[in-house]
């Protein structure tokens, strides 16, 4: 790959569209573009996860997670595309199989919070979790590949698992909730 982005403003934007990664112009307001967002936002909130401090496993883990989303950014960015795929989901389960297992079974409901790499993990998923709604969407208007939003689907599990994950390796607890504490 040669020096794609010598210039970072071009100006073609101020019009208020942006260019696909197959040439074509849309709004910036269009449902392509807010999914892109979203999955970006994620992106960019497992970045700064993975600027705490983290157990050796899951910083390898997420920083495979953010190469996927880049890949996820494409395959949106450029109709048609896959490159997302059943494998990238099947890889997603095996890590939520063996971050879950050893956890004790949750039961009450749990509070984001805890740790500050826990609360970033339960924020991280809440936006993963706009962002399959988003795509989803998407998928209601335009053709979409289904392992995407399979994708997301799994990660927000999976993030909510390593909030968990997190908390203890932080020496905390799951935050629990308590119904009707304050009433």
């Amino acid at each position: 790959m040669g020096h794609r982005l010598s210039k970072i403003y071009t100006r073609t934007g101020d019009a208020g569209t942006t260019g696909l990664g197959d040439g074509n112009r849309v709004s910036k307001n269009s449902l392509r573009i807010h999914t892109l967002g979203e999955v970006d936002e994620v992106n960019a909130l497992v970045g700064l996860m993975l600027t705490e401090e983290l157990p050796e496993a899951v910083g390898t883990l997420l920083t495979g997670v953010q190469h996927d989303l880049f890949d996820l950014g494409g395959e949106i960015c450029i109709p048609g595309m896959q490159m997302i795929t059943n494998r990238q989901v099947e890889a997603l389960e095996e890590a939520l199989d063996g971050f879950n297992e050893p956890l004790p079974p949750l039961k009450d409901f749990i509070l984001p919070g805890g740790t500050r790499a826990a609360a970033l993990a339960h924020l991280a998923r809440t936006v993963c979790r706009r962002a399959e709604r988003t795509l989803v969407a998407l998928a209601a208007e335009e053709p979409v590949n289904d392992a995407p939003r399979q994708y997301l689907n799994r990660l927000s599990d999976l993030l909510f698992v390593l909030g968990r994950v997190l908390n203890r390796a932080g020496g905390r607890g799951d935050v629990l909730w308590q119904k009707g504490r304050n009433a």
